[in-house]
């Protein structure tokens, strides 16, 4: 949002001295010079390097800055900002949209085609720019990463659904982590910090992770907390260097990973019973086997038919493996790392079914 400010500022610069007082064209001699911007973070204010300001035309300017992500993922530092801010005629005094933001070349977009802005870098360019829009105007201010398309690649974007680019989460001064739908930028924060001392990490899944967590007598420095953005995590953690991750978990949410799911939620994906059904057929289970495990509503449920089919140790230890396997290639797809990937399942109750513990601390 600083890049928008000084375009914002420069062109209303240059229309108060050219336009108002019918100079010659002439944007050296009209236009505000920028070389820094202070913004309102809501809670305090930051003083923001701007690189270039240029007013393009009679209602349009571009800033840019760069990237400064502090502490966060170093691949953006520096990356370049540019805000193309457009003024337009607003149609009434009751216009609802007075600013628009879009995305341009390099900034990420959701699956449902929506520019990758979260709700605080929202709030931010509110409190930044509409007190400096003319009642009669409207602004557009399109961002523009022109390095974001050939970045993302490197990050975990696309496990997290932004497509296309990188996503523009705001900024508080000293680029702490900002809170996310369902929690996963405090995860995320969370993680960062605990990679740092810990290259094991050992992620809890379910309610009973932690109780299991301190039965298997691993510290509670090492525990990362991750919710249903398994795959985002992981790949996160490979991205900053860890040497394995232990997944630790409910067996009904761990063994969508068996099935190439990497966001355990019920409401992103539910085939649970298929997975563990077709590890039936892959251990030489027979028709009866897969018909039991498909007839009955939980995961729990389906383990319990297995044991009295003796089964149910086979089927287990052949999801662990093939969940360690789909994670491995899932971080080394997305992170381009070789990371190491044990898994430990555990029912409803929080009794193990299966433990292949790997590398940890």
């Amino acid at each position: 949002m600083a890049a928008a400010k000084a375009a914002l500022i420069n062109l209303q610069s240059y229309l108060d001295s050219y336009l108002d007082n019918n100079l010659d064209n002439s944007f050296e001699n009209t236009v505000e010079k920028i070389s820094s911007i202070s913004l309102d973070l809501l809670d305090g204010n930051a003083e923001i390097p701007v690189e270039q300001a240029a007013v393009l035309d009679d209602d349009a300017a571009l800033g840019i800055t760069l990237s400064n992500p502090g502490d966060n993922l170093d691949l953006t530092k520096n990356t370049p900002v540019w805000a193309l801010v457009k003024l337009f005629p607003r149609q009434n005094q009751i216009h609802k949209q007075i600013l628009t933001l879009e995305a341009g070349e390099g900034l990420g977009k959701t699956a449902k085609g929506e520019a990758a802005i979260y709700s605080f870098a929202r709030r931010l360019f509110d409190a930044n720019l509409l007190p400096l829009i003319p009642e009669d105007k409207t602004v557009t201010v399109k961002i523009i990463l022109p390095q974001g398309r050939e970045l993302a690649k490197r990050t975990s974007n696309e496990a997290f659904g932004i497509l296309e680019g990188l996503a523009l989460l705001g900024t508080s001064g000293i680029s702490q982590p900002l809170s996310a739908a369902e929690h996963l930028e405090e995860f995320r924060g969370i993680l960062r910090e605990k990679v740092k001392t810990h290259r094991n990490l050992v992620f809890c899944i379910g309610a009973n992770g932690y109780s299991v967590a301190e039965r298997l007598s691993i510290p509670e420095s090492a525990i990362v907390p991750t919710g249903n953005w398994l795959g985002a995590l992981l790949v996160e953690a490979g991205l900053y260097k860890a040497e394995s991750v232990l997944l630790l978990g409910y067996q009904g949410k761990l063994v969508k990973l068996a099935g190439g799911i990497f966001n355990t939620s019920s409401h992103i994906a539910d085939a649970k019973l298929e997975i563990i059904a077709a590890a039936v057929v892959e251990v030489g289970g027979d028709i009866e086997a897969i018909r039991a495990v498909l007839e009955v509503k939980t995961a729990d449920a389906a383990h319990k038919k297995l044991i009295e089919l003796g089964l149910a140790d086979a089927v287990f230890k052949h999801l662990a493996e093939k969940i360690s396997r789909k994670a491995e290639s899932y971080v080394k797809k997305y992170a381009d790392v070789d990371m190491k990937v044990g898994v430990v399942l555990f029912g409803r109750k929080g009794e193990v079914i299966y433990e292949g513990m790997g590398n940890r601390e």
